[in-house]
């Protein structure tokens, strides 16, 4: 079994109705859904401390693909966009096929997101990691995000160039590839890449970060959360400031099974979610961030 894993990559989204339909339009499913009353212990939300929700969804089981973490605060329509987030990459013949949009140059086709994230499909048949192939995410300096990511994170530098590395766990699972860009905003919406290792790793990969003078945003914590396994997490800002999570393998695995009800849960929320309507009716619109 691989104790070391590329789970998913967050979005914060304003509209969640909008965003799910999207998603589900791609093909993707409902892993699980979770309402929470107040902010998170390690920011998974970002920095509110509100009502928000969670949503895993994604073409597979959390187990062997890489997925999407739809975080959603009540009350907020919409997050001012960055230039950190070059794109998700999807590898699906099916996927690409039922997309209506106009193939690109390269041979790809690209779509937009609700909330303004790009979204690559490309035309080839499906790894055994699932259709989500990997990101793409900008960088000031390729050397110092190589360094950073390969020996403090222990990812494997799959190729570099002076513009451009990839980097991931193995082949067989979802990469992070990386482009030169002279600036890097990350405004509100940034997000954040998860991976899993062996719970034992945590505190070791904590200790050298520091050691090395790199910051951490989350010293090592337990996550708990009601009903469901607990999780132990530490949070990493690398040389541009992108928020990487680590989090124990063994916890994670419980925490993430499957929901047959997520989907469900997810439609009722939204339902039962009259924020909008109510603003509507009192002339006043939800507040951006």
């Amino acid at each position: 079994m691989t104790t070391r894993r590329a789970l998913h990559w967050v979005f914060k989204i304003g509209d969640r109705a909008q965003s799910v339909n999207f998603l589900r339009h791609l093909g993707m499913k409902v892993l699980r859904h979770e309402e929470f009353k107040e902010g998170c212990d390690a920011s998974c939300n970002g920095p509110y401390q509100g009502r928000w929700s969670k949503t895993m969804i994604g073409y597979g089981v959390e187990d062997t693909n890489f997925v999407l973490e739809l975080t959603y605060n009540y009350g907020i329509d919409k997050y001012e966009l960055g230039n950190d987030f070059l794109g998700l990459h999807i590898e699906s013949s099916d996927v690409f096929a039922a997309a209506k949009e106009e193939v690109t140059g390269n041979g790809s086709k690209m779509l937009e997101s609700p909330d303004g994230y790009l979204f690559h499909l490309e035309n080839k048949n499906a790894s055994s990691g699932g259709p989500v192939a990997g990101i793409t995410l900008a960088s000031t300096n390729i050397q110092a995000t190589v360094s950073f990511w390969s020996e403090i994170l222990g990812l494997t530098v799959f190729d570099q160039s002076e513009t451009s590395a990839t980097l991931g766990i193995d082949q067989s699972q979802a990469y992070v590839k990386f482009v030169h860009q002279a600036e890097i905003n990350h405004a509100k919406a940034y997000g954040r890449v998860a991976f899993s290792v062996p719970i034992s790793v945590l505190a070791d990969a904590e200790k050298l970060a520091i050691e090395k003078g790199f910051t951490i945003l989350t010293p090592f914590v337990t996550l708990k959360t009601d009903g469901k396994a607990d999780v132990s997490v530490v949070i990493f800002s690398d040389p541009d400031g992108y928020e990487i999570c680590f989090v124990g393998d063994e916890g994670f695995r419980d925490l993430s099974q499957f929901d047959p009800e997520g989907s469900n849960l997810l439609d009722k929320a939204i339902d039962e979610d009259k924020s909008n309507e109510w603003f509507a009716k009192k002339g006043k619109s939800k507040s951006s961030a």
